[in-house]
């Protein structure tokens, strides 16, 4: 069953400036945002933020659980991507 209103703590969007990897100028990011593009040069930065999905005890009840499982997919993706750009920008900079 899917809940009608959010039943955990409400959030307001906050903004994270991050390096881009690739050029170095700062992207603005929202908590809200999956994925942002560098402005100067196209690269596409994930947000490897935790979503109310991974935090919220209600979520699986808030969204189902059809909809539950493949957003933790989608975030286990975000995170592997997040992990592997940071371990090539520390290769690059050896």
């Amino acid at each position: 069953m899917i809940m009608d209103s959010c039943q955990g703590k409400p959030r307001t969007p906050t903004i994270e400036e991050k390096r881009c990897p690739q050029c170095g100028s700062v992207i603005e990011i929202f908590s809200t945002d999956t994925q942002v593009t560098c402005e100067k040069c196209g690269f596409v930065a994930y947000n490897d933020s935790l979503s109310c999905v991974q935090w919220c005890k209600y979520a699986r009840k808030c969204v189902g659980d059809e909809m539950y499982e493949h957003m933790m997919e989608i975030a286990a993706q975000q995170k592997a991507r997040a992990k592997a750009e940071r371990e090539a920008q520390k290769g690059e900079k050896a």
